[in-house]
């Protein structure tokens, strides 16, 4: 039998705490622990294990059993000495896999030496969620893999009568068309086929680098 994914979540603030229930929404098994009463009270109603501990503390993160932990995300309010700690502490049990919320950018560079898998400021990534999405209409999501990944919607005017194949955005404009909505239909069909010529109103997912993406025009 599969041994059910569980991820560590270390801090219960708004990101760690809204971290850790999107993550049990996902039916992610969620291990999470804060050094603050209030902020594991408020969570022992939504989360089945949560506990009051300090992630700075290794011998309580090892009695908890995060040293059998292969992912633990570590989002520790303001302070950078203490997320340096608790990283440290989770390198020494072992832990493969941490992802970190940065407050700064020394902290990320300490961080990145350090060997932390992925660092992440919430607010910057929101931000920029929110520019692309007023800048450019049709813009789905914005998302972080570290080499600016956008994915868009993209309704046909100029391109009706043409074919996946002839458009040929994948060489001429290093996107590709992921799925479509065609033209009267309510869902999207995945893997489109590349010889059938499209509508006008159709809706097209094309997904690749922000920069390619948000230079594509519908011609």
């Amino acid at each position: 039998m599969t041994k059910q994914r569980e991820i560590g979540v270390i801090g219960l603030g708004k990101f760690g705490g809204s971290l850790a229930l999107a993550l049990q929404e996902l039916e992610i098994d969620v291990l999470a622990i804060d050094r603050y009463e209030a902020n594991v009270r408020q969570m022992r109603d939504r989360l089945p294990q949560v506990f009051q501990a300090d992630g700075t503390d290794k011998a309580a993160l090892e009695q908890l059993g995060f040293n059998d932990m292969e992912q633990v995300v570590v989002s520790i309010g303001n302070s950078m000495e203490s997320s340096i700690l608790v990283v440290l502490n989770l390198q020494d049990l072992g832990v493969k896999n941490i992802w970190v919320k940065a407050v700064s950018s020394q902290h990320e560079k300490v961080l990145q030496r350090l060997g932390v898998d992925f660092v992440v400021f919430p607010e910057q990534f929101v931000a920029k969620q929110m520019a692309h999405r007023l800048a450019v209409p049709g813009i789905m999501d914005y998302l972080g893999l570290g080499d600016d990944v956008l994915t868009r919607e993209i309704e046909v005017e100029e391109w009706q009568n043409r074919t996946l194949r002839d458009l040929d955005l994948t060489n001429e404009h290093q996107v590709q068309v992921v799925a479509i909505k065609y033209k009267g239909s309510e869902h999207f069909t995945f893997v489109p086929s590349p010889d059938k010529p499209l509508e006008e109103g159709d809706v097209l997912v094309v997904l690749g680098k922000a920069e390619n993406v948000l230079k594509l025009k519908k011609t």
